[in-house]
């Protein structure tokens, strides 16, 4: 009889040994003190930062939400073949913390301009766009597909 293989779509990269999957990920921190201290907890997500900057548009979603799923629909429907970056709930505040971070890189935050990730979370062309009710908006007033073809998301 064959056995199944345990699957997990997110693997820390806050791992301090060569094979993540055979020692569980040390305690993450959430002091944010120094620019260096920032510089250092990047450093090892450089792998979520290159999906989020490479990619014209990304979708991160809990899996099987019904929300992820009326992004991926919209998007499909206007010919967008978006990658969707699905999170198991136990990886969430994980994934959440370090989509975060790299948002508040990016934006180049102060403390008064930090910005919150909510899943589904849309990030085109680079940046936060937002979640499905920013999508539904810009959709409906029609100012969705210009951005699209501009982040080169959609090329027709």
């Amino acid at each position: 009889m064959q056995q199944a293989i345990p699957y997990k779509s997110w693997v820390p990269l806050y791992t301090t040994t060569t094979n993540p999957l055979t020692r569980p990920p040390p305690a993450l921190t959430l002091s944010r003190t120094t620019a260096n201290d920032n510089e250092q907890f990047l450093k090892g997500s450089k792998n979520m930062v290159s999906m989020v900057q490479e990619n014209a548009i990304i979708v991160f979603a809990r899996r099987g939400c019904c929300m992820s799923h009326v992004v991926k629909r919209l998007l499909l429907g206007l010919g967008v073949n978006p990658p969707i970056y699905e999170i198991d709930e136990e990886d969430e505040i994980s994934v959440l913390q370090e989509l975060e971070m790299i948002v508040n890189k990016i934006v180049g935050g102060g403390n008064d301009n930090v910005k919150k990730v909510q899943l589904p979370g849309v990030f085109i062309g680079g940046k936060l766009f937002g979640g499905l009710d920013r999508l539904m908006a810009t959709h409906i007033s029609g100012e969705l597909v210009p951005i699209l073809k501009e982040a080169g998301a959609l090329w027709l």
